[in-house]
């Protein structure tokens, strides 16, 4: 089924390959992304996936930040896997996926429980994704951050970070993941980022990553500052009910819902959390 399902992927987007002119080129390659998209979105093994789409929005994400099914694509930190069971299916017929977690160590603070779960899960991640997604397992590599293979860097077209930026800039590795990452991009390659979004007034007390949100200025000028071009931000994953300010961080919101049921009637009828969507260009020159 999921073999059936990459090809179909691959196929829609050979088709944008057989159009004469620039013009019609493009618009053909826009259309055979949408229609792999939607078969992988459509596919069965996303079924327990599904109630989240209405909050993170994943064919209009993945269409601002312009991924295509012939891309190689990082997706950093993937976690659970949420959208490591779209994008894995979307581009491992005619590009490359990737997954690039954080160093165990990083999250020493939080316990040596944590960061063997960390490390185990990086070392068992292409093995588990395989027999998942039935995609072979040289085909899901995974790197820690501090150990991207010389031979990548300059080769990847997209960088993912999907609500992840907080716990780097907690840990202090903003800067050490974000300079492999961008030394992995193409030149001119992209990096998407979805993030919890304080309010614009919030003090920069809160505003750390502690709280699980930052505020959207000044990540546009952390990036900035790291050799990438803003290119565009986007209202997709926004959520104006999403006041910020609860007791247990953005984790008291679905589906974390870390207060337990104290309020959780209240908390589930916000939704998940308030998000920017942003998209930069790197400046590498390579």
């Amino acid at each position: 089924m999921m073999r059936s399902l990459i090809l179909a992927a691959a196929s829609a987007f050979a088709l944008s390959a057989c159009a004469p002119e620039a013009g019609e080129s493009a618009a053909s390659e826009t259309a055979a992304q949408g229609s792999a998209l939607e078969t992988v979105l459509a596919a069965d093994l996303r079924a327990d996936d599904k109630a989240r789409d209405a909050f993170r929005n994943p064919a209009e994400t993945l269409a601002f930040f312009q991924v295509q099914p012939d891309h190689t694509v990082i997706e950093y930190a993937p976690g659970g896997g949420w959208y490591t069971r779209v994008l894995a299916p979307l581009v491992s017929g005619e590009g490359s996926y990737i997954a690039v977690g954080f160093p165990p160590e990083a999250g020493a603070s939080i316990g040596e429980e944590f960061v063997a779960r960390v490390r185990e899960g990086g070392e068992t991640f292409a093995a588990r994704q395989s027999e998942a997604l039935g995609i072979p397992a040289e085909q899901l590599p995974f790197h820690f951050g501090n150990a991207i293979p010389e031979e990548l860097n300059g080769t990847v077209d997209r960088v993912l970070i999907f609500r992840m930026m907080h716990n780097l800039k907690r840990w202090g590795i903003d800067d050490s993941e974000i300079t492999a990452l961008k030394a992995a991009l193409k030149p001119g390659g992209m990096l998407g980022v979805v993030q919890h979004r304080a309010k614009a007034d919030a003090t920069d007390e809160f505003a750390d990553g502690n709280a699980g949100y930052l505020k959207q200025a000044d990540l546009i000028a952390y990036f900035e500052g790291q050799g990438f071009e803003l290119v565009d931000t986007s209202e997709i994953n926004a959520n104006p009910n999403d006041t910020t300010d609860h007791p247990n961080g953005v984790w008291s919101l679905p589906p974390s819902f870390a207060g337990g049921d104290e309020g959780r009637e209240e908390l589930a009828a916000i939704g998940e959390s308030d998000r920017m969507t942003l998209l930069f260009k790197s400046l590498n020159d390579r």
